[in-house]
């Protein structure tokens, strides 16, 4: 039997049936077809599959849809905004750390989440953030980079 779902998604309010068994990814990906958060593990080991769920970042293939019910989800088809990327984003493409593109998205919304609480993370607040995403082909350096500039730019940007 399927439950009423509310929610709101990247700042839309959202109505849907779910089964009670319906993960937060499989709502987003095959439900609503929002096909950037993506689909690794799917036992929260990858984090390619992370969104921002009441500003924290999580794994929705670890998060029951039910339990966002009455939430606010944001994914990486939230950030940009009128065909903008964010700095975030731009550092990304800048820094090379956009490889294959598999993970982008989960690494993209997992250090979103930080720099929205800490505006000046250090590296090692960088790296944790991304503790639980993994990345084949970059090897983490273009992405902590990537993030550590994306935070100086916003900071510069602000200050303006």
């Amino acid at each position: 039997m399927k439950k009423e779902l509310k929610l709101t998604i990247n700042g839309q309010p959202c109505e849907v049936f779910v089964r009670p068994k319906t993960t937060l990814v499989e709502l987003l990906r095959d439900e609503l077809r929002m096909t950037g958060t993506k689909t690794g593990c799917q036992d929260s080991a990858c984090g390619a599959c992370t969104v921002i769920l009441d500003g924290k970042a999580v794994k929705s293939c670890s998060i029951l849809a039910i339990h966002a019910n009455g939430k606010e989800v944001l994914t990486i088809e939230g950030l940009a905004e009128g065909g903008h990327l964010t700095p975030l984003q731009e550092a990304f493409l800048d820094h090379g750390a956009v490889q294959c593109g598999f993970c982008s998205p989960g690494m993209i919304m997992a250090t979103k989440a930080l720099l929205d609480e800490n505006p000046n993370p250090t590296e090692e607040d960088v790296k944790m953030s991304i503790e639980g995403n993994l990345c084949r082909c970059t090897g983490y350096v273009d992405i902590v980079e990537a993030v550590l500039t994306a935070a100086t730019k916003s900071n510069s940007e602000v200050k303006k």
